[in-house]
């Protein structure tokens, strides 16, 4: 099983933070390569479309309001794993009230690729959102 983390420092408090990117179908809110989110299973499915039409369908599996954090899985992804699991998660920074930090990971098995290059996939797919968001509140 691989595994990729990434966060980053994001301006703004972490309960806004949170109102943004906390509701499971609010991708399309910040993340600009997935336009459109519609939930399913009362809300606990979310059928994802990027800009090419491809469909992404995830699973809730864990979700938190009061620690600030979601886990799901993918059902169904153009993505060359299986066992996917990733959490995204809002922490507080200690001593700064303006500002939070934002860390997305995932642990998956990768099937048809090899280890490197399903990490370094998902590393840019984090990396490329949490810019996003940090533009949102820049």
């Amino acid at each position: 099983m691989a595994s990729t983390s990434v966060s980053r420092i994001i301006p703004a408090a972490p309960a806004g933070v949170w109102d943004t990117i906390g509701g499971f179908g609010s991708l399309p809110d910040w993340l600009p390569f997935i336009p459109e989110s519609t939930l399913l299973e009362g809300g606990r499915v979310r059928q994802l479309k990027d800009p090419e039409g491809s469909v992404i369908v995830e699973r809730l599996v864990d979700f938190n309001e009061a620690e600030r954090h979601y886990s799901y899985t993918i059902l169904q992804a153009p993505f060359p794993v299986v066992g996917y699991v990733s959490t995204l998660r809002v922490h507080s920074v200690i001593g700064d009230d303006g500002s939070c930090e934002v860390q997305w990971s995932g642990r998956f098995t990768p099937e048809g690729a090899t280890e490197n290059e399903v990490v370094d996939l998902f590393a840019g797919i984090y990396r490329d959102g949490l810019d996003a968001l940090y533009q949102a509140f820049g």
